[in-house]
């Protein structure tokens, strides 16, 4: 007689699940719906928040594999030290929101928010571990660009190449 009770829990342990993922299948993140959480950082201008990714409006970040000169003229792995520095910054205040601005490539881009409000976008910028992306961004981080241009803050420091066009040389190999 045991086998129908374990017949009748696996039943609704299927529906439950089944359930579960059809909500969340069926409902990804809105604009209406911030995401909020512990932000898992991907690299320099992108971050997975449970199980969504949200890479940043506006914003573009040197990838994990580009290397730029420091002020010696040295390389340096600056999309590994951008990411290591966001990763850093967000732990300091926790957790991160992103509100939803639209989809690219299965994943969310988003504008985000530290626990104490400083945009995540702007603070990276800021601090020459990503370049406003005047394509996406119209200019909206342009300010915090020209700042650490002058501080010669992060990739500002020595000579590198803009993500995007890094990207492209690297695809046309």
């Amino acid at each position: 007689m045991p086998l129908p009770r374990i017949r009748t829990i696996s039943r609704q342990f299927v529906r439950i699940a089944l359930g579960a993922m059809v909500m969340t299948v069926s409902n990804p993140a809105s604009a209406a719906d911030p995401i909020v959480g512990r932000a898992s950082v991907v690299d320099g201008d992108t971050i997975d928040i449970g199980t969504v990714r949200v890479r940043f409006h506006g914003i573009d970040a040197p990838e994990s594999w580009q290397r730029c000169k420091d002020v010696g003229g040295r390389d340096y792995r600056c999309g590994s030290e951008a990411a290591s520095a966001l990763d850093a910054w967000l732990a300091k205040s926790r957790p991160t929101r992103c509100e939803f601005v639209n989809w690219n490539r299965e994943r969310m881009v988003g504008k985000c928010f530290r626990a104490d409000g400083a945009s995540v976008a702007s603070w990276l910028v800021k601090n020459g571990y990503a370049l406003d992306w005047p394509r996406y961004s119209k200019g909206a981080y342009a300010s915090e660009q020209a700042a650490a241009k002058q501080a010669r803050a992060g990739v500002w420091q020595g000579d590198f190449t803009v993500p995007w066009e890094a990207r492209q040389a690297r695809r046309s190999r």
